[in-house]
Formats: C-alpha cells, structure tokens, sequence
C-alpha cells in the first residue's frame, strides 16, 4: 500500500501489445533507423572527404567493428530519443502501443537507456518467442509496451472508482 493510502494502477496481460503489433514495430523502427543511418552516414561521407579522406566509405565497408559500432549508435540514439521524448518510437506511433512503467506511466530515463541497451544483447530477437509478448529489453528494464487505447481507458476506469 502507498503511504498516502492511494493504491496505483497497475499493468496487466490484457492490454499488452500483441505480437503482431510488436512485429510491425519492430519493421517500422528498422525503416526509421536505416533512414537515420543513410543520413548519418551521408553526413559522415561527406566530412571526410572534405577532410580528405576519400577512402572513408571504402574502408568503412570493410570493417565490421565500424559498422558494429556505427549501427549500435544509431540505434541508441533512435530509440533514446524517441521513447525518452515521445515513450514511443515511429512504430509504436503507427500501431498506436507505448512504452510504460508498471503503474502505467511513461518510465524515466534511466529505465529507457537500460530499455535500449538490452536491445545490444546478442539474440535477445528470440526472447519474444514467448507468451506474454515481452522482450528482455522489457523485463530488465521492468517496462512494458501496451495498446495505448486500452491503456487509457483501464486508467480512466481505475482512477473513476476511487
């Protein structure tokens, strides 16, 4: 119970995002991020040659730590910016889901930077193959993604009994 004897919503399994919203965001947020890597990489292209480095993009290509490190950028990045702003990212905005803490609300910077390095974490992909639809960049960072319709509605009804 909360000190001020005011009990908080709380999350729930019904008004998760399904996996085939979860799906669509993750093509959605891929398109988002590889229009943010052509133009950081244009930007990028274009410094060193003026530096000249004419060899930048060649040499760029043929190194896996540099695109390894570059991509993991971009993705941090996206997905920092937009969650910590908006809690949602083009993708969640399409399929109309958030990003929120376990009482519903939008989660703190701390817990959206945690969110966004377990996305790093080699074949975390595959930890979506479960029930309920939950990521370990959710569970670590004891974040869920949820319909926003339904989660607004829950809220109001929660809130209108008290």
């Amino acid at each position: 119970m909360e000190e001020n004897n005011q009990k908080k919503f709380t999350v729930t399994a019904e008004i998760l995002a399904s996996h085939s919203q979860r799906f669509l965001n993750l093509l959605m947020d891929y398109i988002g991020q590889l229009f943010l890597f052509i133009i950081a990489f244009s930007i990028a292209v274009t410094i060193a040659e003026t530096n000249g480095n004419k060899d930048f993009a060649a040499n760029f290509v043929k190194n896996d730590i540099a695109q390894y490190t570059f991509v993991a950028c971009i993705s941090l990045v996206y997905y920092n910016v937009f969650e910590i702003f908006f809690a949602r990212t083009i993708g969640k905005f399409i399929t109309q889901t958030i990003v929120v803490d376990e009482n519903g609300e939008k989660p703190n910077h701390e817990r959206i930077l945690v969110r966004t390095l377990c996305r790093l974490i080699p074949f975390e992909i595959l930890s979506f193959l479960g029930m309920p639809p939950r990521g370990w960049h959710d569970s670590i960072s004891k974040t869920f993604v949820v319909n926003k319709n339904l989660l607004d509605e829950r809220k109001k009804q929660f809130y209108s009994l008290k």
